[in-house]
């Protein structure tokens, strides 16, 4: 028997995808029994609703739970990432709510909040505050704890749109979504240095790197990670810096943020990712001395969340979020947008030295 694992990824989908290749002497049983033997944590009822959802595949097509697996079978199932042992208590930490009705709630994340508990991070978390805010969290059939409602997440310090789901039907619906690249993800991230292009596509294997496990790394010829595609294009050039809009393709951990460092354009004040020093620019001190003054006014990498469309998990309608640039990237804009108006191209600016950011682990 065949089988293969992968939680999603960035900023990250939180979800899990199993492919089974059933043996040739394989006996025929339900599909639910058989799933449900195969796999850890995993209740029957849970299988049964990812069947109902259509996310149980055999051989390409939908299958139902009575479904009889035979020899040779390719069985495929996505479900929602299971959340790992440990008691969540509930904490009242304000939450900005775009939408929710009875089966998905669609926030506004603010920087600063981590998404999901873990290690260093028990508490003060996205979880926390979903499990004040609805009173208890959407639970797993059989689990002994409350599922988080997640289906992706976003980086501490990346601010913007997430949806949660409330239900476990909607649960699975999203993480479907999410998966089959039927939801739409636009992000707006400041960037340094300019492009000679309005717009393009990043394609390049991420996993972690093997010098720092804190950190994502692009493997190009694709012999580790698992592949990622960003699609960018320009929305405003501040001569030193870029405005650039980023569309998902794929949902790997950093993904905007290391593939944008691999093509020489670290995110503005990304730490993890060699941004937060001055890489594009003159040498006068004053030049210096304006850019550490935007990164004081935006203590964080520049990514947010901008827009996200999915499918109602139940009426089938298509729904578009968006939320505004924060404050704070709203005034490093304006800074760059004074500062480029009011200064003409200086001859003594220094080179921007794309392979050595690249070369930064």
């Amino acid at each position: 028997m065949e089988q293969e694992f992968d939680p999603g990824g960035e900023e990250q989908e939180l979800y899990e995808h199993h492919r089974i290749v059933c043996d040739p002497k394989q006996s025929l049983i339900r599909l639910d029994k058989f799933l449900f033997d195969r796999l850890a944590h995993t209740s029957r009822n849970r299988i049964q609703v990812a069947a109902k959802a259509g996310n149980v595949l055999v051989n390409g097509k939908s299958a139902k739970p009575s479904q009889k697996v035979k020899p040779g079978d390719e069985i495929s199932i996505v479900l929602p990432y299971p959340q790992r042992e440990v008691e969540i208590l509930p904490e009242e930490i304000p939450l900005k709510v775009l939408f929710e009705d009875d089966h998905i709630l669609v926030i506004d994340k603010q920087a600063g909040l981590v998404v999901h508990p873990g290690h260093g991070n028990w508490t003060g978390t996205l979880v926390n505050a979903l499990l004040f805010h609805f009173g208890k969290l959407p639970s797993t059939p059989g689990a002994e704890i409350p599922r988080p409602g997640l289906v992706h997440r976003l980086d501490k310090d990346t601010s913007g749109v997430m949806v949660i789901g409330k239900t476990e039907e909607a649960l699975t619906h999203l993480a479907r979504q999410f998966f089959d690249r039927t939801s739409d993800r636009r992000y707006s991230a400041l960037v340094w240095g300019d492009f000679t292009e309005d717009e393009g596509v990043i394609e390049g294997h991420i996993g972690r790197s093997v010098k720092d496990r804190t950190v994502q790394f692009v493997y190009p010829e694709g012999d580790q990670g698992k592949p990622a595609i960003t699609r960018w294009k320009v929305l405003e050039r501040f001569r030193y810096v870029t405005l650039v809009e980023c569309k998902l393709e794929t949902g790997r951990t950093h993904q905007i943020r290391v593939h944008m460092q691999w093509t020489g354009h670290p995110l503005f004040n990304d730490a993890a990712y060699g941004g937060d020093r001055v890489l594009k620019g003159t040498t006068f001190t004053k030049y210096r001395q304006f850019v550490e003054n935007c990164f004081k006014q935006l203590p964080r990498q520049a990514l947010h969340a901008r827009t996200l469309d999915i499918d109602h998990p139940v009426t089938g309608e298509r729904m578009h979020f968006e939320s505004l640039l924060p404050a704070d990237m709203q005034a490093v804009l304006e800074k760059w947008r004074t500062y480029t108006a009011s200064k003409p191209l200086d001859d003594d600016e220094e080179p921007f030295d794309a392979e050595a950011v690249n070369n930064m682990r």
